[in-house]
């Protein structure tokens, strides 16, 4: 077993960690999947690309034999937490998932939760300026969407944009002023996100709570099965103190 502590990033709270462990004097190695072109990388050495699935990431794990990985991935990355879980198991690896909570709704909000990308389609399909941030996967879903979309996005989406689309290419932290402003640029009546967390992203909410305008917000996917998962940074820091790296450890070859 090496010293080294394995950070599925992607995230603020994974900047965050790495950071902090950085600090410490622990070997970390944050990755990310590569998804975005141009990432905020986290302090400290930086693995870009997958692993090859589950079975790819359980052979680096077999390389390397990290003490611990902390999956702070995307609450909608499921594949990636999936194989994490996966792998993990395979070797007995020390996994943790660190996810952000939910957002709660707020008195004033008008908010119909749903299962998928198709769903939250359905469900704006009678509204005529929908505002819709949910990422640039997976927009293929709302491509027959007929009148207005504004749709936001730190990358141009791969898949079919709607008919009447246009296209923000932009990244948070957005301010509530900010949104207002754009909302009432674009005459939005609905918006569409994925119930992400956090705060870079959540002045929209507060925007439509103001506004009087619906949000349809996807649901996360579930949790792999036994997967140990704290909700902030701290929480992760007491985890990881917990499995102290072994005495001379070293990664095997």
């Amino acid at each position: 077993m090496s010293d080294q502590v394995l950070v599925l990033g992607g995230t603020g709270e994974a900047r965050r960690l790495a950071a902090a462990l950085l600090a410490d004097g622990v070997d970390v190695l944050s990755s990310l999947a590569g998804r975005v072109a141009d990432p905020v990388l986290p302090e400290g050495p930086v693995r870009i690309g997958g692993f090859g699935g589950a079975d790819g990431l359980a052979a680096w794990l077999a390389e390397h034999a990290p003490r611990a990985v902390v999956d702070a991935t995307h609450p909608f990355a499921a594949r990636i937490t999936a194989h994490a879980a996966q792998a993990a198991a395979v070797h007995g690896t020390p996994l943790l998932r660190l996810q952000r909570p939910g957002w709660t709704a707020q008195p004033g909000d008008s908010w119909r939760r749903v299962d998928s990308l198709a769903a939250a389609a359905e469900a704006v399909t009678g509204y005529r300026s929908v505002f819709l941030t949910t990422g640039r996967q997976g927009i293929g879903a709302f491509a027959a969407l007929p009148g207005r979309v504004l749709v936001r996005s730190v990358d141009p989406p791969d898949e079919p944009l709607p008919a009447g689309a246009t296209l923000l290419l932009d990244r948070g932290p957005f301010s509530v002023a900010d949104e207002l402003a754009l909302m009432g640029e674009h005459a939005v009546d609905v918006v569409v996100t994925k119930d992400s967390g956090g705060h870079l992203t959540e002045a929209k909410l507060t925007a439509a709570r103001e506004l009087g305008i619906p949000v349809v917000l996807v649901r996360r996917p579930p949790l792999p099965a036994g997967v140990e998962t704290v909700a902030t940074v701290e929480e992760a820091l007491d985890w990881l103190r917990l499995r102290p790296p072994a005495a001379g450890g070293r990664p095997r070859r």
